[in-house]
């Protein structure tokens, strides 16, 4: 059965975790001078007493951890530091809905995007940096982040990575695992740190540097101005982010081998990555060709318009260059809902389906064919050379068929509840690949999503957990297999 002690122990020291984060936002709103330092104060202290409450119900425990316990202990992990994440804003009075505070704090540590605030510019300085935060750490995972700090507290934290990490292969760069989380985890510190000098070398003070390099290369998207970064109205910050989105989106494995390793060759033999780029390119070159002949666009920003928001929908960061997507012709409209869905690489900070699982259904729809030609000819399914078991295959197949079947169940239960088609659709596409902004008039990249019934909310909130730890993890435990003894 569940071992919910070792389950309890890894909560409470994650929780430890979330209140020393807490104390950063702390310290930027004492230093602010502003109204939200109680707010974290309080938030810090509650987080510090059930997380020494959760340590103590599981001091007895053996620190080894079966499979089983590794999904509950990823899920669990997820929705109680959103549970947690969200006391800045009750407390401070930001948002003062419970159902708003939890939605704001899921789609921040999921990375989704979506917000429920109409105006963030009202907002202190250590509120904005908490929902930054929040997209920083939940890009890489959460459980992730404590194997590579706190190695020796999760006895299983194989078991862990398979049940967190994205994508149907887990790459690996060093045997041991934590030796691998610490080096991935480095490569996204410091491509942090490199975006934000970026955006401050593009024009931004330190603080709108720091948040916005944290949105970025988490591929979150939440942001400091209403206007998201057309507020600067700038090529040069447009650029900058185009940049880090696009490489945030790359597998961090490949570019810890690329950079750190000097192997770039690896880039240009890698099957997923080649995807993604032609698939960037492509849709680019695209989109730009209808700006310029059927809208009054130059052909910079022509260019730099449709690059700028297919980098953001495909690596699912959702940020908006000031353009209005509702005056863009339509089939713009169908090419970025595509790409939104597939979404970037396996192993990187974008939700989706992943470039690799795509690589993997053309091969298979190639192989089906000539198939017909030649019946008894044996064609394997290859990325990167190494051939892909019967059993990832059938897994591919499950996982496209739950991906839709999600957003099908989502958006009739939203159509049932009086919200348009067109809306119903694209809210559920974006929440299950955790892009954030939908592909309507109403709700979209500038405005709020507060306008929707609470138990849609709800709804939303369990599917982008889901969307995030790829739906698997979250769906068996609610199988009854899963809870048997044997």
């Amino acid at each position: 059965m569940v071992n919910f002690r070792i389950i309890s122990k890894i909560i409470g020291s994650l929780l430890f975790i979330e209140a020393l984060f807490m104390g950063w936002c702390l310290v930027v709103a004492f230093t602010q001078h502003e109204d939200d330092v109680l707010a974290f104060l309080l938030s810090m202290l509650l987080t510090f007493g059930f997380g020494f409450l959760f340590l103590f119900l599981g001091r007895h425990a053996e620190n080894s951890l079966s499979r089983r316990d590794a999904y509950v202990v990823v899920t669990a992990a997820w929705v109680i530091f959103s549970v947690f994440g969200m006391f800045p804003f009750l407390i401070h009075g930001s948002i003062t809905n419970l159902t708003d505070a939890y939605f704001e704090t899921m789609s921040g540590f999921t990375t989704t995007g979506a917000t429920i605030l109409d105006d963030v510019e009202c907002l202190p300085h250590g509120i904005l940096f908490w929902r930054s935060l929040m997209q920083w750490i939940g890009g890489l995972g959460i459980v992730f982040f404590t194997i590579a700090i706190l190695p020796s507290l999760v006895g299983g934290s194989v078991k862990v990575f398979a049940a967190e990490a994205t994508g149907p292969i887990k790459a690996k760069m060093h045997p041991r695992l934590t030796t691998s989380a610490k080096w991935i985890w480095t490569v996204y510190f410091l491509l942090t740190v490199a975006c934000g000098l970026s955006y401050w070398g593009a024009g931004m003070n330190w603080f709108e540097a720091t948040n916005y390099s944290m949105t970025t290369t988490a591929t979150g998207g939440f942001s400091i101005h209403n206007a998201g970064t057309a507020v600067f109205n700038s090529p040069a910050i447009d650029y900058v982010s185009i940049l880090f989105q696009f490489l945030s989106g790359v597998n961090f494995t490949l570019l810890y081998i690329s950079v750190f390793k000097l192997r770039f060759s690896a880039l240009l033999k890698n099957t997923e990555f080649k995807l993604y780029l032609c698939i960037v390119a492509i849709t680019t070159l695209w989109i730009a060709t209808l700006l310029l002949t059927q809208l009054d666009y130059s052909v910079e920003h022509a260019f730099r318009s449709s690059l700028f928001h297919v980098v953001s929908f495909m690596t699912t960061t959702g940020m908006l260059a000031g353009d209005n997507l509702a005056e863009w012709p339509r089939i713009t409209w169908i090419l970025l809902g595509i790409i939104m869905y597939l979404g970037a690489c396996a192993g990187s900070t974008s939700g989706g389906f992943k470039c690799i699982r795509g690589a993997m259904l053309l091969q298979v729809l190639r192989n089906s064919f000539r198939q017909i030609l030649h019946p008894n000819a044996v064609l394997p399914v290859r990325i990167n050379g190494q051939s892909i078991s019967q059993s990832k295959l059938v897994a591919l197949f499950a996982f496209f068929i739950l991906t839709v079947l999600m957003v099908i169940v989502t958006a009739t239960i939203m159509v049932v509840a009086g919200i348009d088609n067109i809306n119903a659709a694209t809210i559920a596409l974006s929440c299950v690949g955790n892009v954030g902004p939908s592909l309507s008039t109403e709700i979209g990249p500038v405005m709020s999503w507060s306008m929707l019934p609470e138990y849609i909310k709800w709804l939303l909130c369990l599917l982008m957990l889901m969307g995030r730890l790829e739906i698997m993890t979250v769906l068996v435990l609610f199988t009854r297999a899963f809870w048997k003894e044997n």
